[in-house]
């Protein structure tokens, strides 16, 4: 499952996405218009030019947020796989410890067994 908070953010790069579509939309637009043999119509391109610079600047903006907030997010924060380790790791060297002494135990049993 998604956390909210990236799920968020998943939604507004997507948001992101659909509004770079319409910026180049808008510049295909715009060089039709330029293109055009009875000249550019020069309503319509300075109409194009004003929604690509607002486009520009929502697209700027939000991505500047998401990165700044990619950058304070940090996934391992509360991830116990370091202590688990050396949970793991203590418990190896018990059971070693362990063998060692019931070696030496038996060892004792042995000689106690000679003597």
């Amino acid at each position: 499952m998604i956390p909210q908070s990236q799920s968020s953010s998943l939604q507004r790069l997507h948001h992101v996405e659909k509004r770079i579509v319409r910026v180049l939309e808008l510049a295909g637009a715009v060089m039709e218009e330029l293109g055009n043999s009875q000249g550019p119509r020069t309503d319509a391109v300075g109409a194009h030019c004003r929604e690509f610079m607002l486009a520009m600047k929502d697209i700027q903006t939000t991505l500047r947020e998401e990165i700044k907030s990619a950058c304070e997010y940090r996934p391992f924060e509360k991830c116990d796989y370091s202590a688990r380790i050396a949970n793991e790791i203590c418990c190896k060297k018990l059971e070693y410890v362990i063998e060692k002494l019931d070696t030496v135990h038996q060892n004792l049993e042995q000689s106690n067994d000679d003597v």
